[in-house]
Parts: structure tokens; C-alpha cells; sequence
């Protein structure tokens, strides 16, 4: 496909329906792990297969010289592992554990970059049925993805189109997208509060498939510098390799991703403490149980000396955990949290306390019903800004932005969205601290500490809307002046009923 003749939209399409099209009895919650490694798989062939051939030009047959060149390029397939290759054994029996030979192979030849990124088993009798079964779907997806070349389209579409792919999966997943995906128009909202800037570190505790953090690292783009660096941590397997494949087919091999419990075992480290960062962001899962409250008091990084968070809610502890990884007086953080957060006592409301009188909660911003698959309860965004601690360039700003925007959205049939419209009203009230009657109000840490710290946005914001008076007397009035003509309608209605014969 000719370089500028195939659209974003053109290829999201074509490869939706590859993937729909070859759709059995698998489960779409596993399915999507399946398809999403084969666009990779297939992305890394065609340019595998581009590269090659420009340097068979420079070096003639010497496959050891070609070799040696791509593997220091970004990635080298072996021969016997291209996608082409496995087209042409598709009709074998064994063609699952051919695929699964070709993507170890390519692993084993590209370990620093590629190691363990193929996660799932393309032979997998429990995952994807029996023989006959597996074959006829895997005989679907190769033939589909075979019609597709990704080979002169531009890396950043067919990024966009991985994250197309996961965005459908996610609507197809229900309850389950959480744990990979974030709506991209929230998601979207969330980078533009983060506020990322030339030369920042970026970190997600909780990455999913990598989407947010590359939002951020767009937001940076935005502002015309390429400079900056991406740090995540997932604690599923299948999604922390999504998140890999994500990073690759944008171009940020560079990106440093964990497999782990961001919670008990962050992996985020360097000299033996937690990495610091500029922004750190996150849609972490919402009131998280057994996160491992046995385990915090004895924290070797003291990431929760504010308090414990309840053993069976586990924002908090993320929210602590962000804090303390955010640089101290310079760092952001933005987050996605329930509304609990905002006013629950007992433990929930000593952190909070203690976050308000460090004068580090800088927004409180909710949301509208219906935005997540997830669940259809409104959620709220927390920013925090450690620049308002003492010493911090913002300590003098004292007050906290109150944002209602529960009715800022664009209603769906299954789900609802944020417009663009939506987002620039939200961003710009933040970015400019505008105060809009009924709709965004900055409070004083004394009227919050009255309100003992409770955070519950409809408390500051008052969006009552009087109804209007209404005139009994003359409503009383106007009725009296139609019962004449009601009672001229009876007569007509009576005459011709007896016309028609109908008692």
C-alpha cells in the first residue's frame, strides 16, 4: 500500500474487520491478545522484509552483514520466521506450533528489545479449542492480515491503529477493559491536565496497555520537542506485553516498562529508592481489594506515612504512591480515583487531611456518569501539584479548584463520551483557574478545613437550578377560559359518535 494513499480511518477498518472476520468461540477478552500479536507480528515482517531488501542492495547475499545492520537498526527476523513464510505452511496441521516456533525465534534473535513480547500460545488447545477448531481460526487470521502491507505506512497510523484495536476490544470487553484500557477522550483529558513539558519523565504505576503514558508523551510533541522519557508498571502479564507492542509500533523502543505489583513490589528504582518523575498519572482500578494493606506499615520506601489506607480500598495507596514518586516540589500528578476518595472518613479522610494541609491537592475536577466500561458511576480527576509545597515555586497559591462538569458530555447508546468541546471547557477552566457560576469555584483551605476536608465537589459548587415560579391564580384563570370550549368539543365529539353509530 502506497505511502499517503491508505487514511488512518481506511486502515483502522481494514484491520477491525480481519479481526472480526476471523472471530470463533474464543472468549474477546483472550481473543484480542491473539490478534493484536499477529498486527504486531505482521508489522514486523513487512518492515523486516522493506529493510532487508534496501540492504541487499548495499551488501549483496552476505545475509551475516544484513543481519548485523538491522539487528542494530531496531529488530532482524531469522529466516523461516517471516509472516510469509508461515502463509505458506498455513494448510498445516501443525500450523500453531509453526507460528509459535517462528515468534521465539524472533524473540531468541532480538532478546534485548523483543524478549517475551509474544505471550500467548498459537497452539493452545485450552485457550483456542481443538485441532480442527484452532486451525480454522488461525487459518482466518493469517490469510486476513496477509491482504494487509504495513510496509510503507507510516509508524505513527499504524500506532494509532493498535491503540483503534485495543479502544474496540475494550468496548467489547465490558467490565474486563479496565484492566487494559482507558477511553481515549478521557484518557485524552487527563494528558492535557498532566501539563508535561520539554525533558520531563513520565511514569504510570498502573500502564495498562501503554495508551495514556503515549498521550502524554503527545502532549510533549505538541509543544514541538521529542524530548522526554516514558516509565510504566502493569501488574498483568498479557496486558504488560500489549504495552511493549504499543511503545514499539510508535517508535518508543526506548520506554521502560515493568511486570509487577506497583503496590508491593514497585520496580520503578534506582539506587536502591523509587524513581522521582515530573508527571505521574494514572487510571488506577477503583477501590482496589486485598492490595496488600499487611504489607504498608512495613513499606521500605515509607511511601504511606500518612496513613494506611483501608485493607479493602485501595485508591489511597495508589494515590501515596504517586505522590511519593512525584518530584518533590516540582512534580505532578493526575489521576482518576472514585468519588469515594473525595469524602470517605476513617483513614481515606487522615490522608486526604494531611495531603490539604501540605497544600498539594491542587484540582478537584468530576466527571460525568458513563464514561467507562468499567462502571457507571461518575469518577473524579485529582491533581495534585507538589510545586504548592514550602519551597515550591506555587506555595503562595493556597486555594483548591472545584470543577463540576458532570453534565459536560456527549450521551452514547452503550457509553458516554467526552467531545471535544467538552474537553477544552474542562482544560482551559483548569488551566486558566477560571471561576464559572455553577460550574467551577476556587475554595480556601479554611472553607475546606470547616468542611472537615471533605473533598465532595457538590459542596462547593453550587448547581441548583431555581425553577420557575409558577402562577396558580393564573394557571386557575386560563382554565377557566378553555372549560367553555372543552365543553363545545364534548357536544361535537357526542353528535358524531351518534353519527357513526358508536355508543
Amino acid at each position: 500500500m502506497p505511502e499517503n494513499k491508505i487514511t488512518q480511518q481506511d486502515l483502522n477498518k481494514i484491520l477491525w474487520a480481519a479481526a472480526d472476520s476471523s472471530r470463533t468461540q474464543v472468549d474477546g477478552g483472550i481473543y484480542k491478545d491473539y490478534v493484536l500479536v499477529m498486527l504486531f507480528y505482521k508489522y514486523l515482517s513487512d518492515l523486516s522484509k522493506k529493510q532487508h531488501e534496501k540492504y541487499r542492495e548495499r551488501f549483496g547475499n552476505n545475509e551475516a552483514r544484513i543481519a548485523e545492520k538491522m539487528k542494530s537498526d531496531r529488530f532482524y527476523l531469522p529466516p523461516k520466521t517471516s509472516f510469509d513464510y508461515i502463509f505458506s505452511l498455513r494448510e498445516k496441521d501443525n500450523i500453531g506450533e509453526e507460528v509459535n516456533k517462528a515468534l521465539h525465534a524472533i524473540e531468541e534473535t532480538n532478546r534485548s528489545k523483543l524478549e517475551g513480547v509474544f505471550s500467548v500460545d498459537f497452539n493452545s488447545e485450552s485457550t483456542l479449542g481443538k485441532l480442527e477448531e484452532r486451525n480454522r481460526m488461525l487459518r482466518h487470521l493469517i490469510d486476513d492480515f496477509s491482504k494487509i502491507d504495513l510496509s510503507d505506512i507510516d509508524d505513527e497510523i499504524i500506532g494509532n491503529s493498535y491503540m483503534y484495536m485495543i479502544e474496540q476490544f475494550g468496548a467489547a470487553a465490558g467490565k474486563k477493559a479496565g484492566e487494559f484500557f482507558t477511553p481515549s477522550p478521557v484518557a485524552g483529558l487527563l494528558a492535557k491536565l498532566s501539563q508535561p513539558k520539554d525533558g520531563n519523565r513520565i511514569a504510570d504505576p498502573t500502564a495498562g496497555s501503554g495508551g495514556l503514558l503515549l498521550l502524554v508523551g503527545r502532549e510533549v510533541e505538541k509543544l514541538g520537542s521529542k524530548n522526554y522519557a516514558l516509565y510504566g508498571q502493569e501488574s498483568t502479564g498479557s496486558t504488560y506485553q500489549l504495552a511493549r507492542m504499543n511503545m514499539f509500533l510508535h517508535g518508543k523502543d526506548s520506554a521502560r516498562l515493568e511486570w509487577g505489583d506497583t503496590l508491593n513490589n514497585p520496580l520503578l528504582v534506582e539506587n536502591d529508592q523509587l524513581m522521582k518523575f515530573d508527571i505521574v498519572i494514572a487510571n488506577p482500578p477503583f477501590s482496589l481489594k486485598k492490595w496488600g494493606a499487611e504489607n504498608a506499615e512495613a513499606d521500605k520506601y515509607k511511601r504511606f506515612w500518612r496513613g494506611v489506607p483501608p485493607k479493602d480500598k485501595g485508591d489511597f495507596a495508589f494515590i501515596s504512591h504517586m505522590v511519593e514518586t512525584a518530584k518533590p516540589k516540582t512534580g505532578r500528578v493526575a489521576v482518576i480515583v472514585p468519588h469515594g476518595v473525595l469524602f470517605r472518613g476513617g483513614a481515606e479522610g487522615k490522608i486526604r487531611e494531611a495531603m490539604l494541609r501540605e497544600n498539594i491537592i491542587d484540582a478537584v475536577i468530576g466527571l460525568p456518569a458513563g464514561l467507562f466500561q468499567t462502571t457507571g458511576i461518575p469518577v473524579a480527576i485529582l491533581i495534585i501539584d507538589r510545586s504548592r509545597e514550602n519551597g515550591g515555586s506555587n506555595e503562595a497559591k493556597k486555594d483548591v479548584l472545584f470543577i463540576e462538569a458532570s453534565k459536560e458530555f456527549k450521551p452514547g447508546k452503550a457509553q458516554n463520551t467526552l467531545a471535544e468541546e467538552n474537553t477544552e471547557k474542562i482544560y482551559s477552566t483548569y488551566a486558566e483557574r477560571k471561576v464559572i457560576e455553577k460550574f467551577s469555584r476556587k475554595v480556601s483551605f479554611k472553607e475546606i478545613e470547616e468542611n472537615d476536608f471533605n473533598l465532595n465537589i457538590t459542596r462547593y459548587v453550587d448547581t441548583f437550578v431555581e425553577e420557575e415560579a409558577i402562577d396558580i391564580s393564573a394557571n386557575l384563570k386560563e382554565l377557566a377560559k378553555l372549560e367553555p370550549e372543552i365543553k363545545k368539543l364534548e357536544v361535537e365529539m357526542a353528535k358524531y359518535l351518534k353519527e357513526l353509530n358508536i355508543k
